[in-house]
């Protein structure tokens, strides 16, 4: 699975599902948007887990699955174990990884293994990571994991576009792989240990709300640390309880994913926040509420705003609100992964996502 499939599929309600293992890092990078490192310990149970990927049929399961922590790899066995399952239902994998064990001189059997289990594993690389992990390191275990025939990615991020360290980066990309490895560039937020350094993300859709601004970020379900599954992947809405109504859709204990899936697709209020977005929302139908924050803060405070709430029921209940976020779903699917990393990542270096993968022959559409 390349890279560009899986950001393209981002916008589809529905259409995959983020599943955190657990906390724990054996790297404590100093923006880190989840706050792991070597003495977390929060997790999902094992077990709850693999029941809720269980759940998945062949007529209703997500299109992939993106594994991720804290470090995912801390438990190869288990990275297995869930994408086996998966793809016997027809769910593709992707991993997430920080490198910790690029630091060996070779790359673990059990981490070759889980690597030959999924279907696409991505790297991350910053300069916080580098301090621990040097990029060398990286792109040698980039190659071993490849000749796993997994296809493979790397995540960089930075302070923004004119960031130093990802003009340096990108080079040195460039230098190793020859325009062969597809890399997503995001910009570091103020989440995580970067809260009281980070600058804030920059502003969606105007500060008025007067124009539409959908919320991609409100398609796929995400497993959190705990087992709470949540219609947002904001690291504020992920860590913080008790979790906003609209914004929760249950358990992994006691849910399956049909389940999940139906509350995420049924709810008025999230087909209006995929479609038009919070501040829109807020705009029309409560401007009398206490301005929000930020985006994400204004989406948070919705289900508190009887009108909001009351405006969603009305325009986005029924067949005409299930066809209308599945048509702007699929309308932003069709603009490429590129146009949605312009949108939330890092724009100046959005086209990277399309590039081919070691031994594919061009860009991916």
């Amino acid at each position: 699975m390349r890279l560009a499939e899986i950001i393209g599929l981002r916008p589809e309600p529905a259409a995959g599902v983020l599943v955190t293992l657990t906390r724990r890092c054996p790297l404590s990078c100093a923006h880190c948007s989840t706050a792991s490192g070597p003495d977390a310990d929060e997790r999902p149970d094992p077990g709850d887990l693999r029941r809720f990927v269980a759940s998945f049929t062949a007529r209703d399961r997500p299109e992939v699955m993106m594994l991720t922590g804290g470090e995912p790899l801390l438990m190869p066995g288990l990275v297995r174990e869930l994408a086996a399952s998966a793809k016997e239902r027809g769910t593709r994998t992707a991993v997430l990884s920080g490198m910790f064990f690029a630091r060996a001189r070779s790359v673990p059997r059990a981490v070759l293994r889980a690597a030959a289990a999924v279907d696409h594993f991505s790297a991350s690389l910053d300069l916080h990571h580098e301090r621990e992990v040097p990029r060398t390191a990286v792109f040698a275990a980039l190659r071993a994991l490849s000749a796993t025939g997994t296809r493979v990615s790397l995540h960089l991020t930075g302070t923004g576009p004119d960031d130093p360290y990802l003009a340096d980066a990108t080079a040195a990309v460039e230098r190793e792989f020859g325009g062969t490895l597809p890399v997503l560039v995001n910009e570091i937020r103020a989440f995580g240990r970067a809260a009281t350094w980070a600058r804030p993300a920059r502003p969606v859709g105007g500060d008025d709300g007067a124009a539409p601004a959908p919320c991609a970020m409100a398609a796929w379900p995400v497993v959190a640390f705990d087992g709470t599954v949540l219609a947002c992947c904001n690291q504020h809405t992920v860590d913080r309880r008790p979790v906003p109504p609209h914004l929760r859709l249950g358990h992994i204990a006691e849910d399956s994913w049909a389940t999940v899936r139906a509350r995420a697709l049924d709810s008025p209020l999230l087909r209006t926040v995929r479609t038009v977005g919070p501040l829109h929302l807020r705009a029309r139908h409560a401007p009398d509420a206490p301005r929000a924050a930020s985006y994400c803060d204004a989406c948070r405070q919705l289900s508190a705003l009887p009108g909001a709430v009351a405006a969603a029921e009305r325009t986005a209940a029924g067949a005409t609100g299930a066809l209308l976020d599945l048509t702007v779903g699929r309308s932003r699917r069709a603009h490429g992964p590129t146009a949605l990393v312009r949108a939330h990542g890092c724009a100046a270096y959005a086209a990277w996502v399309e590039r081919p993968g070691p031994g594919e022959p061009g860009t991916v559409r």
